[in-house]
């Protein structure tokens, strides 16, 4: 469980978001651009055994088989046609592609601009972070301004509902629950309401881990899905999927699994300062064609950044931070 954090986090000095990035990628730069600097270095000419040493190195840092695969096809396609003719090029050309990879699954909004209640759904499997991160959410809306009510529906996990609750406190987010065991529906249903007298702008449901395979679960969240569409026209408006950035390819498992069982509207890529396999973020980019709405640059409230293509790439490949 990560700490809601104390009193004087707050005070600490705060990095621009390219260096937060910075910093929480240095892990994974060394273990995927560092390691193609050393295989490039000293070298002129391209060859096969160069183009899978590149390949292996993607693979090593969790981008995942088939995207590596894909990013070196499509660089081995630039160095036929004689649009690279140096290994110079190479690093460039791998940028390049893995930018192009991003951007393409990348949206301009979150959707939570929209005017009226907003009703979020927080979602995934044990574990991976979905208490912290509704915290995170409902303090980087306060402080935008935004009046936000949290939901306590993950009514199972013992201190599900105490984390949240300090979490909410640390946000400045009123925490809606009921006693543990409770339908999830009621309590979310208690929630709209709550947020309806109250005019909040946006609500986010902490839901409750579970697996895609667990029918029982999948169908607790369709009925709370059918209840907020029913109470809240368009609801719920996002369904945002926490995935673990320290499980790499088994992240990416989930991710896919996960999607096909429920509708999923973008990501929130959780540790990511904690690992050396950030490539999963490429992997999820090119494998479920989903955004990546935020990830987690630490453990303080205000470490939940939103995702940027740009500043990821570049904090990848412009140098240890």
């Amino acid at each position: 469980m990560e700490n809601p954090g104390g009193a004087g986090d707050d005070r600490q000095p705060q990095k621009g978001l390219l260096g937060r990035f910075q910093a929480a990628v240095s892990s994974t730069r060394k273990n995927l651009v560092a390691r193609m600097e050393q295989v490039l270095r000293g070298r002129t000419a391209i060859d096969p055994d160069l183009l899978e040493d590149l390949e292996e190195i993607l693979v090593g840092a969790d981008v995942g088989i088939d995207t590596s695969t894909e990013v070196l096809d499509r660089v081995r396609n630039r160095v036929a046609r004689n649009r690279i003719d140096d290994a110079g090029q190479l690093k460039a050309c791998i940028r390049s592609e893995l930018l192009d990879i991003l951007q393409a699954s990348s949206a301009p909004t979150d959707g939570t601009a929209i005017s009226g209640l907003q009703v979020l759904l927080v979602v995934g499997v044990n574990g991976v972070g979905k208490t912290t991160t509704a915290g995170k959410l409902a303090g980087r809306w306060v402080r935008d301004g935004r009046r936000v009510l949290v939901c306590a529906a993950d009514t199972f996990r013992a201190a599900a509902v105490e984390q949240l609750e300090a979490w909410g406190k640390r946000a400045g987010a009123p925490v809606i629950r009921q006693q543990s065991g409770s339908d999830p529906a009621a309590v979310l249903f208690d929630a709209i309401q709550a947020a309806k007298a109250r005019q909040a702008d946006i609500l986010i449901v902490d839901t409750a881990g579970r697996l895609h395979t667990k029918n029982n679960l999948m169908a607790e969240l369709e009925k709370m899905k059918r209840l907020a569409a029913r109470e809240v026209p368009g609801a719920p408006h996002q369904i945002l999927l926490v995935v673990d950035a320290t499980t790499g390819q088994n992240g990416v498992v989930q991710a896919r699994e996960f999607t096909r069982s429920t509708g999923v509207s973008g990501i929130v890529l959780t540790k990511l300062d904690g690992t050396a396999k950030g490539g999963v973020v490429i992997g999820i980019a090119r494998d479920l064609g989903i955004p990546i709405r935020y990830v987690g640059v630490g453990e303080r409230i205000d470490d939940l950044v939103p995702f940027s293509a740009v500043h990821f790439i570049d904090s990848l490949f412009d140098g240890d931070a």
